[in-house]
C-alpha cells in the first residue's frame, strides 16, 4: 500500500531516507539557486507582461508542489524565458498588458496548462514528448532566444517598441532609435557586459585568488544580484528616475495572494490551444533536463509522474498569483552543480523566495528595467544554438529543413506559429520517414549464412530469386510502398520466379498492411511468381496465421533466410527435373 502511494507521491520515497547530510547539501543548493532566482524571476515576469512580483509568486507554491509530486531530484521549477514569451504572446491576444484582465488571463492560462498536464499524467501519456523531435525543439528554442533578446533591446535603449515577430520588432526599434535615453543605455550596456563577464570570467578569477571552488561558485552566481544592487543604488542616488530611466516601481510586500483564474467560456476557448502548446513545450524542456541530470547519478525519471508534478505546479501558480511554469535548464543545472540531493532543495528555495517577498521587495523600487533586460539577454543567448543547422545539414537534409523551417516561422510569424509548425513538422517528418520504410535487397555473404545489402557488400544472388529485407513494421502508411517496390522489380520479361520477404525487423503488421500483403500475393501469383516469408517473429506469425494470408500464400514460410536460400536458390528448371 505504501509503495503504491509513494509512486504517486515521490516525497514519501526520498523522504524516508532524508538525513543530515542531504539537508546540508540541499540548503547550500537552495541558497545558490535563491540568489540566482530573485532577479531572474522578476525579469521573466516582465517578459511575460506581468508585474515583477508575479515572477516571485510563480516560484514559491509551484516549487513546493513539484517537490511533493515530481520525480527529479535536481529539477528547479519556475518561470523560464521561452514559456514567459509564449505567455505574453497568448495573453496579449485576449487582454491589454497592465490590466487586471491580463493578470487574470495569465492565471487562467496557468490553470489550463496545469490541468492538461495533469490529465496527461493520469492517463500515463508521457510519450507525448516524442511528438517533438530534438532538432525541431532546438530550432524553436534558438529562434525564441533571438526573439526574447531582441524584445529586451527596447529596455536597454530606453525606448518604446513593439512587435510579435523579428521583423516587426527590428522595424519598431529602428523607428524609435531617435528616442534613446542615454542614462538607460549606459546602465543597460554596463549591466549586460558585467553579467557576461561574471558568467565566464569571475569564477576562474576567484579560484586563482585563492577561494575554494564552492565559495567561488556561490559568489559568481550572485553576479546578477550585485548588478541589481549596484544599478538600483546608482539610480536612487543620482535621481535617474527623473532623467527618464524606467524603474520597476513599487513591488507589493507580503505573502503570495490567493487568486482565482477566470473561467469565462470565451476566455477558456481562446487560451485552450496556447495552453496545450505551452504544456508540450514546457514538458519537453523539463523532461529533457530532468533525464540528463538524473542519468549522471543513475537515477530514474518517470515521465508520467513528471506530468503530474508539473501539472500540480502550474495549478498552484494559478491560485497564488503566478503564471505558467516549467523546469528551467539553467537553474536546474545550477541546482545540480550546487549539490542538491533531493527535491527538498526546491522547497528550501521556495522558503528563501518567500522571505525575499516579505522583506526585500521595498528595496527593488528603484531597480532599472534595463538591468532586468540585461539579465534576460544574458540568460537566453546561452539558449541560441545556430550550430544545429550545420549539424543537421551534414547528417540529414530532412531534419535540416524541419529545423530551418521552425526557426524561420518562429522569427517571421511569432512564437505560437513557430511551436505549432514545430509540432506539425515533427509529426510530418515522422510520417514521411515511416511512409518510406528502408527495404534492402539482400544476398548471401560467401562462406557464411548471413545476408547483407547487395549495394553495400559483395554477395551471392540468383537471377530468379528476389530477397527483400523489410527493416520496419508494416502498417497503413508504408505497406503500399513495399507493394510498389516489389511490383516494380517483377516486371514483364524478368527472370524472377520467387520473392522472399525477410521480416526479421518487422514487429507488427496491422490490418491495412495485411490486406496489402494479401493483394500482393494474388498479383504475384497471377504473374507466375511465388511469394515467401522468412524469419517472421512469433507475435507477428500468431496474427498472420489467423488470416487468409498464410493459408493462401503461394510460397512458404521459412524459419530462417538461409533455409529459404537453400530451398529456392536452384533454378526452376533444375527443380522441375528433380
Amino acid at each position: 500500500m505504501f509503495d503504491r502511494l509513494a509512486r504517486y507521491l515521490p516525497v514519501l520515497d526520498w523522504g524516508r531516507h532524508y538525513d543530515r547530510n542531504a539537508f546540508a547539501n540541499d540548503m547550500v543548493a537552495a541558497v545558490i539557486v535563491t540568489i540566482m532566482l530573485v532577479p531572474q524571476s522578476l525579469a521573466y515576469a516582465l517578459l511575460a507582461g506581468l508585474p515583477a512580483e508575479a515572477g516571485i509568486y510563480a516560484s514559491i507554491a509551484p516549487i513546493v508542489l513539484y517537490a511533493i509530486f515530481g520525480t527529479s531530484r535536481a529539477l528547479a521549477v519556475g518561470p523560464v524565458a521561452v514559456v514567459s514569451l509564449m505567455t505574453a504572446s497568448a495573453v496579449g491576444q485576449v487582454a491589454q498588458t497592465g490590466t487586471a484582465g491580463y493578470a487574470a488571463a495569465a492565471l487562467t492560462l496557468a490553470f489550463l496548462s496545469g490541468a492538461f498536464l495533469l490529465v496527461l499524467g493520469i492517463m500515463r501519456m508521457g510519450w507525448v514528448a516524442n511528438f517533438l523531435s530534438h532538432p525541431v525543439i532546438a530550432g524553436f528554442i534558438t529562434a525564441s532566444g533571438i526573439l526574447i533578446a531582441t524584445s529586451q533591446l527596447k529596455h536597454i535603449l530606453g525606448i518604446s517598441a513593439s512587435g510579435h515577430n523579428l521583423i516587426e520588432m527590428v522595424g519598431s526599434l529602428l523607428e524609435h532609435l531617435n528616442q534613446v535615453n542615454l542614462p538607460t543605455l549606459v546602465i543597460g550596456v554596463a549591466a549586460t557586459a558585467f553579467l557576461f563577464w561574471v558568467r565566464k570570467g569571475l569564477k576562474p578569477l576567484l579560484i586563482e585568488a585563492g577561494l575554494g571552488p564552492r565559495m567561488a561558485d556561490i559568489i559568481a552566481k550572485a553576479g546578477p544580484v550585485a548588478a541589481v544592487a549596484v544599478t538600483t543604488l546608482v539610480t536612487w542616488a543620482l535621481g535617474l528616475k527623473d532623467a527618464g530611466v524606467k524603474i520597476v516601481g513599487e513591488v507589493p510586500q507580503g505573502l503570495p495572494p490567493l487568486t482565482m483564474p477566470d473561467f469565462a467560456p470565451d476566455l477558456v476557448a481562446q487560451l485552450a490551444l496556447p495552453a496545450v502548446l505551452i504544456s508540450i513545450i514546457g514538458f519537453v524542456e523539463s523532461i529533457s533536463v530532468a533525464q540528463t541530470l538524473a542519468a549522471k547519478k543513475r537515477q530514474r525519471i518517470d515521465p508520467d509522474q513528471e506530468l503530474i508534478g508539473l501539472g500540480a505546479a502550474n495549478i498552484g501558480a494559478a491560485f497564488t498569483g503566478g503564471y505558467p511554469v516549467t523546469g528551467g535548464f539553467a537553474r536546474s543545472v545550477v541546482n545540480f552543480d550546487a549539490g542538491a540531493e533531493t527535491p527538498a532543495a526546491g522547497a528550501f528555495t521556495a522558503m528563501g523566495l518567500l522571505l525575499a517577498s516579505l522583506f526585500l521587495t521595498p528595496l527593488l523600487y528603484f531597480l532599472p528595467k534595463a538591468t532586468l533586460a540585461a539579465t534576460i539577454i544574458v540568460a537566453v543567448l546561452s539558449l541560441v544554438d545556430l550550430s544545429i543547422l550545420r549539424k543537421t545539414w551534414g547528417y540529414s537534409r530532412a531534419d535540416f529543413l524541419a529545423v530551418a523551417a521552425t526557426i524561420l516561422v518562429t522569427l517571421g510569424a511569432g512564437v505560437e506559429a513557430g511551436v505549432a509548425s514545430g509540432v506539425l513538422l515533427s509529426i510530418g517528418l515522422h510520417l514521411y520517414k515511416s511512409a518510406r520504410p528502408h527495404v534492402a535487397e539482400v544476398g548471401l555473404v560467401p562462406g557464411t549464412q548471413h545476408f547483407r545489402n547487395v549495394q553495400r557488400h559483395r554477395v551471392e544472388t540468383r537471377p530468379h530469386l528476389l530477397t527483400l529485407r523489410v527493416d520496419e513494421s508494416l502498417f497503413f502508411v508504408n505497406a503500399r510502398f513495399l507493394e510498389d517496390m516489389v511490383l516494380e522489380r517483377v516486371t514483364e520479361g524478368c527472370p524472377i520466379t520467387d520473392v522472399v520477404l525477410m521480416m526479421s525487423a518487422v514487429n507488427e503488421v496491422d490490418y491495412s498492411a495485411l490486406e496489402t500483403l494479401e493483394e500482393l500475393n494474388r498479383r504475384l501469383r497471377d504473374m507466375g511468381v511465388r511469394l515467401h516469408l522468412s524469419e517472421v517473429k512469433g507475435p507477428v506469425m500468431d496474427r498472420l496465421e489467423r488470416s487468409h494470408l498464410i493459408r493462401d500464400l503461394s510460397g512458404q514460410v521459412f524459419l530462417s533466410q538461409y533455409d529459404a536460400w537453400r530451398e529456392l536458390s536452384d533454378t526452376p528448371k533444375h527443380r522441375a527435373a528433380e
